[in-house]
């Protein structure tokens, strides 16, 4: 602690880095924040389709026939994307330490990463059926990235990095 005080090398600051909390707690908040947005947003009256359409990455249409089933797989599998995000900005973090000193700036540019990744790569790559969003929707989708997606893992990983 007395090394951040004293304004040591941002290096020696970030001695006492606990990799597990940083990356399980980022993970949690986000994948929460994410799937409540989702819920709230795109399907509030039948909240079971949300997992549902995330587990339908990997099933296809399937996913929507098997019930609760489908839907307790995409909770696992949105917690493992988190759990994955949240792990490469940690690793990213070790090397490059601006992401911790500056972590609400790093955080809110990590979460439009994250977005443009997940649709860029992602989803184009995976079996959810193709459709069009419309542009609002997108807009806000990548808004809400940069605050529920990027800006908790940055802040769990500075907090966990002191």
């Amino acid at each position: 602690m007395t090394n951040s005080i004293n304004g040591d090398s941002a290096a020696s600051s970030f001695t006492h880095r606990r990799p597990f909390p940083a990356i399980v707690v980022g993970s949690l908040i986000v994948g929460v924040l994410d799937l409540a947005y989702a819920i709230a947003v795109y399907s509030p009256l039948e909240p079971i389709a949300i997992p549902q359409t995330i587990a339908s990455g990997v099933l296809g249409l399937r996913s929507y026939s098997g019930g609760a089933y489908t839907a307790a797989l995409g909770v696992v599998l949105h917690f493992v994307i988190a759990l994955g995000a949240a792990t490469v900005y940690y690793l990213a973090s070790c090397k490059l330490t601006f992401l911790v000193s500056r972590a609400v700036l790093c955080g809110l540019i990590y979460g439009a990463l994250v977005y443009l990744f997940m649709h860029i790569v992602v989803l184009p790559l995976s079996a959810v059926p193709k459709g069009d969003m419309p542009f609002i929707y997108k807009a806000f989708e990548f808004v809400e990235h940069w605050f529920f997606v990027g800006l908790p893992i940055a802040l769990s990983v500075r907090h966990y990095s002191r």
